[in-house]
């Protein structure tokens, strides 16, 4: 899922854009929801996450809010925050936003991946507070011969990333159940993601290749853009001609889903960028540069005329316009937008960063320090490190060595011991 979470998960301050105020962490909401015998339910989310900004101003308000509010402990996870961080390492969340529900007792009632319509995560959410998705209990069903309750479980392990784990479970189930489960379709297509998690996490592309295939042969709904994602990522390597084979069947019912569920007067499908950008991906696995250059234009239009040109009216499609535009290289375009989205969100590092980040990238180091510098009296945690990186590029550039050696060092002092990872790439900047 690339286009979701591509950017690296970036320690004090909270967001500014933050929506909801709760328990000052993650340990005190669960301390608070067992202590009131409440639901706690977690929104992992970052400053920088379009679809987080989609949930914030189209779902998580109005009289459903309100009502969910009363019966649930809520936190927001920042994942730029060191002790989010190892939340979301800890429960594996790979994709923002994930809404985790945890139970009194400690125990995950069910997890929710990526924006919905507000007409669908309600139902969602309010199903799995209800008590009925308790994993032991559909485990016990499954056993029983439910094949509504096996391909729960096993959609359970795939929201978790657990592929292997999810597989090996149904290794444990009685034959007489085993031996009939793929006749259920919901069953057959559960176990074909948890195949193509499998694969994934053994970057194994012909396995990939083959449970994608096979997922995108049946109605996957809104996920078709990213298992066509991981189709496209699976042939990458390959000639383009050949590639080009695998991919041609898919246009046509890439070309429908984006027609019906996306671009529709009534979207069904809630993340449009990343149904854009595999779009245009497809299109350039397919050597159709038109094609591709239209799709890009569908995200653009749609975009545009979402806003009203008000960027402050809806801040995903804003987002989404921005980078549809890096995609089509409409540079002076994307210029005016980028700098009309710094001055809509000023209490926040990213655009600042963005627009600096993109102007170093092109080799314009002098133009994108000042802006890297106003990201960085903004940037907290690990985002502090991304716009450290940046700033260190354009002063190398800009043959400020020394200047660049001490901003490492301060950077490492401040947030080293927090994300060492990050911290290390940023040293190996100066070796560039």
């Amino acid at each position: 899922m690339k286009h979701v979470l591509a950017a690296a998960l970036l320690a004090a301050v909270a967001p500014a854009w933050a929506a909801h105020e709760g328990p000052a962490s993650l340990d005190a909401a669960l301390a608070q929801g067992k202590r009131e015998h409440k639901p706690v339910l977690v929104d992992f989310q970052a400053v920088w996450c379009y679809s987080c900004y989609f949930m914030a101003s189209h779902v998580l308000n109005g009289k459903e809010w309100d009502d969910l509010s009363k019966k649930v402990i809520f936190y927001e996870a920042d994942a730029d925050k060191p002790a989010d961080q190892a939340w979301m390492k800890k429960w594996t969340v790979h994709f923002l936003p994930t809404y985790v529900a945890v139970g009194p007792d400690g125990e995950e009632l069910g997890r929710i991946l990526a924006e919905r319509p507000r007409e669908t995560f309600y139902p969602e959410i309010n199903g799995i507070l209800s008590g009925d998705a308790k994993l032991s209990k559909l485990k016990a069903d499954a056993t029983k011969g439910s094949m509504a309750a096996v391909a729960e479980v096993l959609e359970t392990y795939n929201l978790r990333y657990a592929g292997t784990e999810g597989m090996a479970w149904f290794d444990t189930l009685p034959p007489m159940v085993r031996n009939v489960s793929d006749k259920d379709k919901r069953v057959a297509v559960a176990k074909q993601r948890l195949l193509l998690l499998q694969a994934k996490a053994k970057k194994d592309d012909a396995g990939i290749r083959d449970a994608s295939t096979k997922l995108l042969a049946t109605d996957i709904g809104c996920d078709r853009a990213y298992v066509l994602d991981d189709l496209l990522g699976a042939t990458e390597s390959e000639p383009a001609a050949a590639r080009a084979d695998v991919l041609r069947p898919q246009k046509a019912a890439y070309d429908q889903f984006l027609t019906t569920r996306v671009f529709s007067a009534t979207p069904t499908c809630a993340d449009q960028r990343s149904a854009v950008l595999t779009g245009a991906d497809l299109e350039a696995g397919l050597q159709d540069p038109t094609a591709e250059q239209a799709v890009l234009k569908q995200g653009i239009d749609s975009s545009r005329a979402k806003l009203h040109g008000d960027l402050k009216s809806d801040r995903n499609a804003a987002d989404n316009l921005r980078v549809y535009l890096v995609r089509a290289k409409a540079g002076d375009e994307l210029d005016t937008v980028e700098k009309q989205l710094i001055a809509a969100y000023p209490d926040d590092y990213v655009y600042n960063y963005r627009h600096g980040r993109r102007l170093v990238e092109a080799g314009k180091a002098s133009e994108g320090l000042p802006f890297l510098e106003a990201a960085a009296k903004k940037a907290y945690g690990a985002n502090t490190i991304s716009v450290a990186t940046y700033r260190v590029k354009a002063l190398l550039a800009l043959k400020r060595d020394e200047e660049a050696k001490k901003l490492v060092a301060q950077t490492v002092a401040s947030q080293g011991k927090a994300f060492p990872e990050q911290a290390k790439k940023l040293e190996e900047t100066l070796k560039s």
